[in-house]
């Protein structure tokens, strides 16, 4: 059921969410993934059922989690050896629903601008003056579960809509996509609103007058006058316009893309002088640019970008990929320690084994600056600045992937690896 590789517009597969620490402040953390709680919530029949399916939900029990127009779709891990399937609906909106959401989306530039941030703001998501009901509410949720129990919603079907919560926190792409557009269809539609209404006020304005001095004036001989001094930086770089699609153009969000970190590049040479990524290569440049997109779980869109980068760079799609998780834990340093081994002088690699002993675990084997677990699904890498970087693979595999945080101490950068057991 949860097939990334059939993932396209109007299907997104996530991966099982990690466990939470039953402690934790709520499952959500933005005001509509809580607008979701609050509707499971609020529609239920029964709370005992919602808090053994919130302690499912902490624990990891539920899968991967497929979404599409309409649908919630995931297994959840229960009393029995066979996990049951769990789908939750929610009604679409019309093409007239969304006409009415797109125009709303372009009466003010920041809409546009939040949602390419992954943010949702409360002006957009309240319509229901113009009878849009983007947000559900109490009721509006259909659960269904292959288990015997007859609740509303039974605890496997709570988990479910508890986890879909914490993928709303992240995108808020997920909720329009299960009211029935994609993400890319909503912004290409947005783009070209966006344009035409650009182009209706412009041609509203008329011309501006053209600046400029008198020829005779500009004739006088004399001392110039001295320059202006130069304007205060803005704080930081602004947001680009929204580009159209159009038929044999160029891609849209590749514009977006590149006028964004082309702008935060020129913020930073003018305010520090530098350039704060001149000296990459152009494969260290391509990592950085595909590790720069953010979101959860590779989209269409990010799918496009990572072949994209990879090709220009002659690579393939999968070396970029673990590239861009090396990047991620350790910027250019976690790039190199990923790909380029080296033999660290006499010192701190030297004292990591017995660091390592001493904290209760095997002896690892050394090989230049790497230390192996003995089973072989461990890996700790010393990278050129004194950081130990940590890396996991299936055991008998030499499928390395950096996990974790760097850091000065080898055993602390184990944390987060798993039990003392498991290491």
């Amino acid at each position: 059921m949860a097939a990334p590789d059939r993932d396209g517009e109007l299907r997104r597969t996530f991966p099982a969410l990690p466990p939470r620490a039953a402690a934790e402040e709520g499952l959500a953390g933005t005001w509509w993934g809580n607008a979701w709680v609050r509707a499971l919530e609020e529609g239920a029949l029964d709370a005992a059922r919602l808090e053994r399916g919130r302690g499912y939900a902490e624990r990891g029990h539920v899968d991967a989690i497929t979404v599409t127009p309409g649908l919630v779709l995931a297994y959840v891990q229960g009393s029995r050896a066979r996990p049951y399937r769990v789908q939750v609906r929610l009604r679409t909106l019309g093409d007239a629903d969304w006409e009415r959401f797109l125009d709303a989306a372009v009466e003010r530039p920041g809409h546009i601008a939040a949602l390419l941030d992954r943010e949702l703001p409360h002006s957009l998501a309240d319509l229901a003056d113009r009878g849009v009901p983007l947000l559900p509410g109490p009721g509006d949720l259909t659960p269904q579960c292959s288990c015997p129990d007859s609740g509303h919603p039974c605890k496997h079907a709570a988990a479910v809509c508890y986890q879909t919560a914490r993928l709303l926190d992240a995108d808020p792409f997920v909720l329009l996509l299960l009211r029935g557009r994609g993400e890319r269809e909503l912004l290409d539609a947005l783009s070209r609103l966006n344009a035409a209404r650009a182009a209706r006020a412009a041609q509203d304005r008329g011309p501006a007058p053209l600046p400029g001095v008198r020829a005779t004036e500009a004739l006088t001989r004399g001392a110039l006058p001295p320059l202006p001094a130069p304007q205060a930086a803005l704080p930081h770089p602004e947001q680009p316009p929204a580009y159209p699609a159009a038929p044999g153009g160029p891609d849209p969000f590749a514009l977006d893309q590149l006028a964004t970190d082309a702008a935060a590049r020129a913020h930073a040479l003018l305010t520090t002088g530098r350039d704060p990524v001149g000296r990459l290569t152009l494969w260290q440049d391509a990592v950085r640019l595909a590790a720069a997109r953010p979101g959860s779980g590779l989209t269409a869109g990010t799918r496009a970008l990572y072949a994209s980068l990879a090709s220009a760079a002659g690579r393939d799609a999968a070396e970029l990929a673990r590239a861009v998780a090396a990047w991620r834990q350790g910027g250019p340093e976690g790039l190199d320690v990923l790909e380029e081994p080296w033999d660290p002088p006499a010192g701190r690699f030297d004292r990591a084994r017995p660091l390592l002993l001493a904290a209760d675990l095997p002896a690892f084997r050394p090989w230049r600056n790497h230390l192996t677990h003995p089973h072989g699904h461990v890996q700790l890498r010393l990278g050129r600045a004194g950081l130990w970087y940590a890396y996991e693979s299936e055991p008998g595999r030499e499928d390395w992937w950096p996990r974790g945080t760097p850091d000065l101490d080898p055993v602390g950068a184990l944390t987060g690896l798993g039990t003392r057991d498991d290491l």
